[in-house]
């Protein structure tokens, strides 16, 4: 096999796709569009849309707009616009464009009088629900609506009226004239228009209708020249209606609609709807709480732009639906984290430490390295003293053979300090061990001798006297069933357990740390400081653990 022919072999299908067309000379150059509705905070489905249609724009030396498709005015707001576009800017994209559905209203409402005119767009009087008991089924022809049949003069009158604000809401709309009988229910005489007699947070009260997204969002493709409009694989059966509008209407260009499988993660809900629902129940704090899969969320938890995007490549492009494990978004933190973050010390459960040969009143400071894996990351000094605190877990009053931390009579390393030897155990009235009394060699300063002594167990520690309170919060899943979507109520499978807030004592160069800060706590876990943390009040969110 020929190295040309590799490398087309490890192409994803829409990468052949976009290759095929330049090629063949169809597109000098290609354009995409990420097309968020401002409705809710993007995911991390979304997260792996913008990789796509961002990336593949970049890999092409194309160009990729941020399109707003902001059709519906009840659930659409500012706020989301703003949060939307510093998502897209932390993954580390920019657009060429921004735009809006709102900005080609007016486009629209002249692409819906031409289709009045040429008989193919009609206005409707009936409800919803009856519209709904017309359509049919699958196997079931729909039947036609007696409104159906009005002259286009007669249609264009009402639909400028419904736009005058002359009729009330559900009062009429605007209904293509397709095929009640189509096999696909789509295609069975779609809504184009409703009357909506809401303030657009764009537009404000011009407009009285309002497009529906089936008819705009492929209109606006064309209108703005996208060569590959990607989505996900429920909008295939939409297709065949977007083409539909765009060659009746004759629109500038014809966009090429390819579906890709959506992002399921297991044990997440990426419904914007239920997200939602999550905030507006309190059953989260916010739409960036640490435990939502929203990219503000991510972000807040400690993962990196750089994670993100690797995870979303490692998910690959493909026309199956599957569950992608949450064990694979963690690996990819851990393996950018290792990387990036710096050291630091913490302690969550303390047991005192007295260094009896270490002098009274004095300290010292060791010198620290921030990072092994990136030797640029220098180093920072931690102050050593005669009292010291390090995790409960790392003694053993009575140790079997392979228990290599602090037990009696061993000694061990207190990393970048001291070689430490355990000689008495202090216990309360209850037997519970409250204190350690050890001693030091001061000559292993920096944890090392010039002996040949083999010392297989290396601990953290923080100074008694310098460390600083803080806060850690402990995250596991925000639901207990892999795929809480298929659950009949997805809010009785939340994991009561899914967030604990503990104190613990942090090495005092933590005290100067600055939100969205990451560290590696030492034989702990990945750590990021939280958005409400501040100098006076330290905390910090458990990103992922050390091994998965």
């Amino acid at each position: 096999m020929s190295e040309e022919t590799a490398e087309k072999k490890s192409l994803n299908f829409i990468e052949e796709i976009i290759e095929s067309d330049l090629k063949s000379g169809k597109h000098q150059t290609i354009q995409t569009r990420f097309p968020p509705e401002p409705n809710g905070y993007l995911h991390i489905g979304h997260a792996k849309a913008i990789c796509v249609d961002f990336g593949l724009a970049q890999q092409y030396e194309g160009k990729c707009n941020l399109r707003f498709d902001d059709t519906n005015p009840l659930t659409e707001d500012e706020l989301y616009v703003s949060a939307i576009k510093k998502d897209i800017e932390w993954l580390g994209f920019q657009w060429e464009q921004e735009l809006t559905s709102s900005g080609h209203f007016q486009q629209l409402f002249d692409y819906a009088v031409l289709l009045i005119n040429k008989g193919l767009a009609y206005v409707c009087e009936q409800t919803p629900e009856q519209m709904a008991q017309d359509k049919g089924t699958p196997t079931v022809a729909g039947k036609e609506s007696p409104y159906r049949n009005r002259s286009a003069s007669e249609n264009l009158d009402l639909f400028e009226r419904m736009a005058a604000g002359e009729f009330e809401e559900g009062q009429m709309s605007l209904r293509a004239k397709i095929d009640m009988a189509h096999a696909n229910m789509h295609m069975r005489d779609p809504l184009m228009y409703r009357i909506r007699k809401q303030e657009h947070h764009v537009t404000g009260n011009k407009w009285k209708v309002y497009p529906m997204y089936d008819y705009a969002h492929g209109v606006c493709d064309a209108i703005e020249g996208i060569t590959h409009s990607i989505c996900t694989l429920e909008f295939e059966v939409h297709r065949p209606l977007y083409e539909w509008f765009n060659q009746q209407i004759d629109t500038p260009t014809q966009p090429q609609q390819i579906e890709m499988a959506r992002l399921n993660l297991a044990y997440t809900i990426t419904s914007k709807r239920k997200l939602l629902q999550l905030v507006q129940e309190g059953q989260v704090e916010s739409w960036d709480d640490p435990r939502m899969p929203t990219i503000s969320g991510l972000r807040r938890r400690g993962y990196s732009p750089a994670s993100i995007r690797n995870f979303c490549e490692r998910v690959g492009i493909s026309k199956r639906e599957s569950v992608t494990e949450i064990s694979l978004l963690e690996f990819c933190a851990r393996e950018d984290l290792n990387k990036t973050s710096n050291r630091v010390m913490a302690i969550f459960d303390p047991l005192k430490v007295v260094i009896t040969n270490y002098p009274e009143g004095q300290s010292e400071m060791c010198t620290a390295k921030n990072n092994p894996e990136d030797e640029n990351a220098g180093t920072r000094e931690i102050p050593f003293s005669k009292e010291l605190f390090i995790e409960r877990s790392d003694f053993m009053e009575d140790a079997p053979k392979k228990f290599f931390r602090l037990t009696n009579g061993k000694e061990v390393r207190f990393k970048f300090a001291y070689y430490i030897t355990c000689n008495e155990v202090i216990k309360d009235d209850s037997g519970k061990i409250i204190e350690l009394h050890c001693t030091y060699d001061p000559a292993t300063k920096g944890g090392w001798s010039d002996d040949g002594r083999k010392i297989k167990g290396t601990l953290h520690w923080v100074s008694a006297e310098h460390a600083v309170p803080a806060k850690a919060n402990l995250f596991e899943h925000l639901f207990t069933v892999e795929n809480p979507a298929k659950s009949e109520d997805f809010l009785q499978t939340i994991n009561p357990s899914s967030k604990e807030q503990v104190d613990i004592l942090v090495e005092p160069s933590l005290k100067g740390s600055k939100v969205g800060d990451r560290f590696q706590f030492e034989r702990t876990a990945y750590f990021c400081v939280d958005a409400k943390s501040n100098s006076e009040n330290l905390i910090f969110n458990r990103t992922v653990t050390l091994k998965g």
